[in-house]
């Protein structure tokens, strides 16, 4: 079981259309996803305050598979807890399609080396903010949409009944910067700022 909160920013507009089934926005998609996790577990192997991050590209749309992903994990992970992270981040002793983890690993081609560096991850949902940073590796940052009429901030969330991913998620925008085993670079693209509470069987509703 985990729960934190998540941050993601990949290539699509800001209404991004994977999350209505219908085809993304260029034909192809990139991320960058990091997370904090303030409860965790694998078995007996505790996980909470560990930190990750998540490089995914698929050449076309996700559901034509072919796709490339990375995991970094932040160093202060024991090697217990790096076996165990990984497992979830893979979607290992899993049901099969019962998480966002799974659905992705089960379409990738290629997994890249995993790295363990130092991970800061900031995320406020409610605020739409978020940070990602490995140093010399990946950069992301993650803000509200601005409402041009008015100068605030455009306030704009999803819900989705029977999710694998998330019940309820506030969007804004993000841009990164990845350098790693894959590279991505994203401007001013979709961002998602929600919760992940997650189990061996999918999704923990409330």
């Amino acid at each position: 079981m985990i729960r934190g909160p998540v941050y993601g920013n990949c290539n699509c507009s800001y209404a991004c259309p994977c999350q209505f089934q219908v085809p993304s926005t260029h034909g192809f998609c990139e991320a960058v996803v990091g997370g904090i996790l303030d409860e965790g577990r694998f078995n007996d192997v505790r996980l909470d305050d560990l930190k990750w991050v998540i490089l995914i590209a698929f050449p076309g749309e996700i559901a034509d598979g072919n796709g490339n992903e990375q995991a970094i994990i932040d160093e202060s992970a024991t090697p217990e807890q790096r076996e165990a992270l990984l497992k979830i981040l893979h979607g290992e002793s899993t049901a099969p399609g019962s998480t966002i983890f799974n659905v992705l690993s089960s379409l990738v081609a290629e997994v890249k080396e995993t790295l363990y560096a130092p991970v800061d991850v900031e995320i406020d949902v409610e605020a739409r903010q978020g940070k990602i940073n490995v140093a010399g590796l990946v950069e992301s940052t993650g803000s509200p949409i601005p409402n041009p009429f008015t100068g605030g901030v455009h306030g704009v969330s999803i819900s989705i009944d029977e999710g694998m991913e998330y019940q309820h998620a506030n969007i804004g925008r993000g841009s990164s910067k990845a350098t790693a085993g894959l590279e991505i670079e994203l401007d001013d693209s979709y961002g998602q700022f929600c919760v992940y509470q997650l189990n061996q069987d999918g999704l923990v509703r409330n």
